[in-house]
């Protein structure tokens, strides 16, 4: 395992600022996130421009991208192919080998969702590229059994495992140990129980780091651990000693 940073932990900067400071915190890996509402790199951008993506990615010196997180804002099906196609391209052009995508709300029927994935899956592999899709409260991987009803009827899809929406919420408390089989990704901040403490300081809530590395040892894992501390407007302290404390934290344990 290696641990990595998401650009989203300084989402409210250009990419190549964030890509700086990530480079500057001693990371060698790095997560890009790739969001059409983002003010870093855009899924329409990606499919104008496949090669100024690549070129804007290489800006971060010493930094690999290790994994996308993606999420699409496209105004039909045949767009949102078009920009999912273009992001595995770009995937292959940089040696990023994973592409995690946002799984759809529960409103959607099962069955379409099946389908969706299938298709991305077939996209994917095709180029060469794991597809994932994150664990997200109010989606159909808002469960562990929907995680792994997603996991087990598409085949070749994984999961990012973000243990922050099995802590907070309905699954606040229970045990989500049967999705580590399936998981291919996973993102970490600290956590706790209460309103409004979906992120907190590391150290002052309920993730437990260690039991997830040793969770996913089991599996074999060895993929990226990435920090994905969000730059959101109202966080109540400063991300840099934060990133900093969860990166030194994880590669302790790894």
């Amino acid at each position: 395992m290696y641990v990595a940073c998401s650009t989203l932990c300084f989402g409210r900067h250009s990419l190549e600022e964030a890509l700086r400071t990530i480079s500057e915190l001693r990371f060698s890996k790095v997560d890009v996130g790739i969001y059409e509402h983002g003010r870093h790199l855009k899924p329409s951008e990606v499919a104008a421009d496949v090669p100024a993506a690549a070129a804007r990615l290489r800006y971060g010196p010493g930094l690999a991208p290790a994994a996308f997180s993606v999420s699409f804002d496209a105004p039909s099906e045949e767009e949102y192919q078009k920009q999912f196609l273009a992001i595995c391209r770009l995937a292959r052009q940089v040696a990023v080998s994973l592409v995690n995508v946002e799984p759809s709300p529960l409103e959607v029927p099962l069955e379409h969702e099946l389908k969706r994935l299938a298709r991305l899956v077939a996209v994917s592999e095709a180029e060469g590229i794991q597809v994932t899709v994150s664990t997200l409260q109010g989606t159909h991987t808002h469960t562990p059994e929907g995680a792994m009803t997603l996991c087990e009827k598409v085949r070749g899809l994984g999961l990012t495992l973000d243990p922050s929406h099995y802590t907070v919420g309905a699954m606040a408390g229970k045990c989500y140990d049967n999705v580590f089989a399936f998981v291919k990704h996973v993102h970490l901040r600290d956590t706790g129980r209460g309103p409004n403490q979906f992120q907190v300081r590391i150290g002052q809530g309920e993730i437990e780091y260690g039991r997830i590395i040793s969770s996913l040892e089991r599996y074999r894992y060895g993929r990226v651990l990435t920090v994905d501390i969000r730059d959101i407007p109202d966080a109540d302290f400063a991300m840099e000693p934060e990133v900093r404390k969860l990166k030194y934290l994880l590669e302790s344990q790894v």
